[in-house]
């Protein structure tokens, strides 16, 4: 099959398997893995994989906007948690079970043992929300999941990095180790800082000086992680933390517009759009690559495990079971400790909140593997330094890609159970900080709209045309002030009632709207153009109340 044909394919599998996954209300990942399965089964061939050139195509976008779109505020609260999993985690994840992978699988050496053990010591918080759909993941523990995936990809890939170079060249100390770790994360996020300035301080002159164009702005957004990515490895820094620097950097030069300036609505509405689509396509063809490799990963380990001291096939499912348990028996003595140290330093500031059994186990449980783990191991190199085929290659695959669809599954069945009654630490309620950011918002329009309104009426025949016209408009502003600035207790619930009851007339009127503009326009009543600039319009209106 051409390439072409198997790309379309292969989206083709990625749109199929939402449809699927709501139906039968399997879990995403999962349905996607079986669709690839089906589509090698039934053509016979599978993609021949470019491991530099996946790595690249995937893994920079991903991390880019996990670093961009996580809650900064959230990832610094939590900050001991989880730099205690994303770093201590991943360290104790690849010296314990790297010497277990080569204890079990002598025949595997040492160093391929630890670049395996790296690469499965990331987690997938995408994977974990496909998998608790039908029972929502408390924010605090969602934030902490995102922030531990944020860093423990870069972590563990580059640990997997260092292993690779050693299986490659035969050498290791702890000294270069610790100075090659040293220069891939310090490097790689100076590259992935700088980069994205860079680019927003050039993006920002040429839209201030001559305009924005939408469709650039967006380009732009999706060259920022490959850029960033492929200077870093220019370097030999790491390409992985320079992308998810990248991200957080974007964030915060987005966020109060920053050395760049502030973007159109029209082009953040857009962009995200773009981007949600991108990070969908790109996890979702990782899932169906998996699914499509498997049966030609399961033959290429059988031949490979056949020349070990243990031939027998059924010691594959051995050896990923026993390294799905011995994952989850380490994240679960690593997460009940590290919550009890944490929860520890911090009783001078209240009483403690309690550590339970069934909030440990979901922690543990939810270090789902998924894409990051499928695309970093897929990039092992296919010879060593002196041109000899890698030995254990096909193993390694066969065990991450086994342990990714068991470790789906597992928390695919128990993962929702366990999740009905979880207790966590209480979250700050944000409702009063976000009272607090509406009435300043709403103060600051009342200001610039009277303002505006004087300087339009100034030397006019009609001021009072500009005047009324503002008056509208600052009422709706003054009703928002008093919605959010209700201070007792049972004003405020009822304020908020009224916002939700308002919200769904709204969407009600504006379904409406949109219901009407269509029948004009197939009645041809109404011009083809009008009407799709007339529900574009109903449509931004309604992103307000989604």
């Amino acid at each position: 099959m051409h390439l072409i044909e198997t790309v379309l394919l292969l989206l083709l599998a990625v749109v199929v398997s939402g449809s699927v996954a709501r139906i039968t209300r399997i879990a995403l990942p999962l349905v996607q893995i079986g669709l690839g399965a089906a589509i090698v089964l039934a053509t016979g061939t599978t993609v021949d994989l470019e491991p530099d050139i996946f790595f690249l195509l995937f893994l920079p976008p991903l991390l880019f906007l996990d670093g961009w779109r996580i809650p900064k505020e959230a990832l610094f609260r939590d900050r001991a948690v989880i730099l205690e999993l994303a770093l201590g985690l991943v360290l104790f994840t690849v010296i314990g079970l790297g010497f277990l992978i080569w204890w079990m699988i002598p025949e595997m050496p040492l160093a391929v043992a630890f670049a395996l053990a790296a690469i499965l010591s990331p987690t997938d918080p995408i994977a974990v929300q496909a998998i608790a759909a039908r029972a929502p993941i408390p924010k605090r523990l969602m934030h902490i999941l995102e922030g531990e995936s944020l860093l423990n990809d870069a972590t563990g890939l580059t640990c997997m990095r260092i292993a690779v170079v050693a299986a490659t060249t035969g050498a290791f100390s702890i000294g270069s180790a610790i100075g090659s770790f040293a220069w891939l994360a310090l490097v790689g996020v100076v590259t992935g800082v700088l980069v994205t300035m860079a680019i927003s301080y050039a993006k920002g002159f040429v839209s201030r000086r001559w305009g924005e164009d939408v469709g650039a702005q967006i380009l732009v957004s999706l060259l920022i992680p490959f850029a960033a990515y492929l200077v870093a490895e220019e370097l030999h820094a790491s390409g992985i933390l320079a992308a998810v620097a990248a991200g957080v950097t974007m964030s915060f030069t987005e966020r109060g517009g920053g050395i760049g300036g502030q973007s159109l609505a029209m082009t953040r509405i857009r962009r995200g759009v773009v981007w949600d689509t991108v990070q969908f396509v790109a996890n979702g063809i990782i899932f169906v690559i998996l699914g499509e490799q498997m049966p030609s990963i399961l033959a290429r380990a059988a031949e490979v495990v056949r020349g070990t001291s243990r031939p027998e096939v059924w010691w594959l499912a051995v050896y990923v079971f026993a390294i799905v348990a011995a994952l989850a028996v380490m994240r679960f003595v690593w997460v009940w400790t590290s919550l009890k140290l944490t929860l520890f330093r911090r009783r001078h500031r209240g009483p403690p909140a309690k550590v339970g059994l069934r909030l440990t186990l979901v922690m543990s449980l939810a270090g789902v593997r998924g894409a990051i783990t499928l695309a970093g191991i897929l990039t092992l190199p296919f010879v060593l330094g002196d041109g000899s085929p890698m030995p254990s290659r096909n193993l390694a695959i066969f065990l991450a890609a086994g342990v990714i669809i068991v470790s789906l599954l597992v928390a695919t069945f128990a993962l929702p159970r366990l999740m009905k009654g979880v207790e966590l630490p209480p979250e700050p309620s944000q409702e009063r900080e976000e009272d607090r950011g509406r009435v300043a918002a709403a103060s600051a329009a009342l200001r610039a709209v009277e303002d505006a309104s004087h300087a339009m009426a100034e030397g006019k025949t009609n001021p009072d045309l500009y005047s009324d016209v503002a008056s509208r408009i600052m009422e709706v502003y003054r009703r928002r002030i008093e919605t959010h600035t209700r201070t007792d207790e049972d004003d405020a619930v009822v304020a908020r009632k009224i916002d939700a009851v308002e919200r769904r007339l709204w969407l009600a009127g504006l379904a409406a709207e949109r219901e009407e503009l269509g029948r004009l326009a197939r009645a041809r009543q109404l011009d083809e153009v009008a009407a799709r600039k007339m529900i574009r319009e109903v449509d931004l209106q309604e992103l307000r109340y989604l």
